[in-house]
């Protein structure tokens, strides 16, 4: 492992994230600044971003861990309704332009999850 690159932090069993169904929400620091991410699986993959809407940079979940609009084909913020193709995170339609979600590494391996810490995105401190 290279000495910028962090440990991988496990996330949850992979069976804990159902085809186009809830995500897993966590904790993270993005530069200095407390925020959350969340990892689903799409299409028999796991992706994870951000929890930042581009449009306006605020949590887009419609509860805690549902990101999916009603027919389960995008990931739609519920402030103003930007939709995203999970499998890239690109801005499919809406007030996001031709933004798209920060993705997060992530790989699925043994029956675990695990994401990728970055530079720019790390681990929140245990409360």
């Amino acid at each position: 492992m290279a000495e910028h690159e962090a440990a991988p932090v496990r996330l949850c069993g992979s069976d804990e994230l159902v085809e186009r169904g809830d995500a897993v929400v966590f904790d993270v620091i993005q530069w200095r600044d407390k925020a959350t991410a969340f990892a689903m699986r799409f299409d028999g993959e796991v992706v994870a971003y951000l929890n930042r809407c581009v449009h306006v940079p605020t949590e887009m979940d419609w509860e805690y861990g549902k990101f999916l609009d009603s027919g389960r084909d995008f990931i739609m913020c519920s402030i103003h309704g930007a939709s995203y193709n999970p499998s890239n995170g690109r801005c499919v339609g809406g007030p996001c332009g031709r933004g798209s979600l920060t993705k997060l590494r992530v790989e699925e391996r043994d029956q675990q999850v695990y994401w990728y810490p970055s530079l720019d995105t790390r681990p929140a401190p245990s409360t």
